[in-house]
């Protein structure tokens, strides 16, 4: 008992802001899970898979190795099979997201508002229908887009009116035996054909029409009212369930109760409406987002560990030449819980130098804490060595001439008539005791004994390796040979 008392004093000695925003964020991630998978097809393989994450929490709670290690090897293959096993619902989850809060925007409606006329121009079609055993289908779109669930189809955009869903399920109408699709209470397309369900035992003798409505309220939040051509009944299919209704009352309150949901009232005197909604996933995503703080995310003990770090030297000017140093790599000494070392990638580390404001000579850096960057949740305890030597020489520039090189002689009567350069100078930067000393910057040999007529060759240039061109590369260069032959 006492120990668990000292746990629940060290978390919330432990708690920090950044915490508190890492259980909100979990927990809204949670709600939307819970509330994506609360009405799908695929909940109960959800359930699964959060029975499977829940064991191996308490695996790693209990320090069962063997069962946390199998267990996290099957959710790294199970990461790739989820996108197969949901993908209609990630795919809705984003077409969802994309269109949030313009569909927000159009769907609400102010308090005090009634629903619209044209939907009880629905229902005593709907009723017509069944009298005189009209089969028919209508589509009431909610959030969801349709249109990738649509094949064929024409375009009418135009109010919904009796005579109008008369004359469409004519049986000698081109599109009777389609389905209506009804969004913002206008007609948008008729004669649409819906994607049939698989589930074959929700369906038992039922005809093709309560297939396909069953089928796409499956794979969207639409509502589909179906007219039995046979029986002259009238069913309602909703999140994958179809149903029967008894008359057209209660296919009025379902109607009703289907826009409250998809177009909930603006209260202005309560704006936070939504806090009142789904409290108990509310709840569960709040607790599981607890759960998996404590388990994975709250920081414990403070351990130590060394990394070895490179060292960047940055902002050297053209005019320094810094002679090779040893010092290319420090150890860096971090210090955190290791919740912070798990989520952390160390090739990221480096020293950076400011090499801005040298002087001539031989002179000493500290490495500071400035130098390098760490996150947030570690600190830098020290860096060894914590101070690194460099010799640094400053560079003049000058222009010095190229010197042709030359090696044999020519054959037998062949006179060296002349040998140029192009160009005859180069702009360097050296630093100043070898200016001092005379600086020779050649061209590589060339052997007059293989030339018998004058030629133009190009030649690479030799130079002392701490002279470097102004130009920033070698330039290059071009001889003109021209010889004489003898009579």
């Amino acid at each position: 008992m006492t120990g668990a008392i000292e746990d629940i004093i060290a978390i919330g000695q432990g708690f920090r802001i950044q915490d508190l925003f890492d259980i909100i964020i979990i927990s809204t991630l949670l709600y939307v899970l819970l509330i994506w998978f609360k009405d799908t097809a695929s909940r109960f393989v959800f359930a699964g898979i959060s029975l499977l994450g829940a064991i191996y929490i308490a695996a790693r709670i209990f320090h069962l190795y063997l069962t946390s290690m199998v267990l996290q090897g099957f959710f790294a293959i199970l990461l790739i099979a989820l996108v197969v096993i949901f993908q209609e619902d990630i795919r809705r989850f984003f077409e969802r997201l994309a269109t949030w809060r313009s569909l927000r925007k159009s769907h609400s409606r102010t308090a005090g508002s009634d629903l619209p006329e044209e939907i009880t121009v629905l229902i005593e079609s709907v009723a017509e229908f069944a009298s005189k055993r009209i089969g028919a289908i209508f589509v009431i779109q909610g959030v969801d887009h349709l249109e990738r669930h649509l094949k064929g189809g024409y375009e009418l955009d135009g109010i919904m009116s009796q005579p109008i869903l008369e004359s469409i399920f004519d049986e000698h109408s081109i599109g009777h035996d389609g389905a209506v699709i009804i969004n913002d209470n206008r007609i948008v397309k008729f004669g649409c054909h819906l994607p049939l369900t698989l589930n074959t035992e929700k369906i038992g003798k039922q005809g093709l029409r309560h297939t396909a409505a069953l089928g796409l309220t499956e794979r969207t939040d639409a509502l589909c009212v179906v007219v039995s051509e046979e029986r002259g009944s009238i069913s309602v299919a909703q999140e994958g369930k179809i149903r029967q209704v008894k008359n057209t009352g209660e296919l009025n309150k379902i109607i009703n109760k289907y826009y409250k949901e998809k177009a909930p009232m603006e209260n202005p005197k309560i704006p936070f409406y939504w806090v009142r909604r789904n409290t108990i996933e509310k709840g569960v995503a709040v607790m599981l987002a607890m759960v998996l703080w404590v388990t994975f995310g709250f920081q414990r003990e403070s351990i130590r560990r060394d990394f070895v770090v490179p060292i960047e030297y940055r902002k050297i000017s053209q005019e320094w030449e810094i002679e090779e140093t040893r010092y290319n790599e420090a150890m860096v000494t971090l210090m955190g819980p290791d919740q912070a070392f798990s989520l952390f990638e160390p090739s990221t580390l480096k020293i950076s130098v400011d090499l801005s404001s040298l002087i001539d000579g031989r002179q000493e850096i500290n490495l500071s804490p400035d130098t390098i960057k760490i996150p947030s949740n570690l600190s830098l305890i020290k860096i060894h060595p914590d101070k690194i030597n460099i010799t640094a020489h400053k560079m003049y520039p000058a222009d010095i001439p190229i010197y042709i090189k030359t090696i044999g002689s020519l054959p037998k009567g062949h006179i060296l008539q002349s040998i140029t350069i192009t160009p005859k100078n180069v702009s360097i930067i050296a630093p100043k005791k070898t200016l001092n000393n005379k600086v020779f910057i050649k061209t590589e040999p060339i052997d007059l004994s293989r030339l018998t007529e004058s030629t133009t060759m190009d030649v690479k240039i030799e130079y002392p390796p701490d002279v470097y061109f102004k130009s920033g590369h070698q330039p290059a260069a071009k001889v003109d040979v021209e010889i004489v032959k003898i009579p």
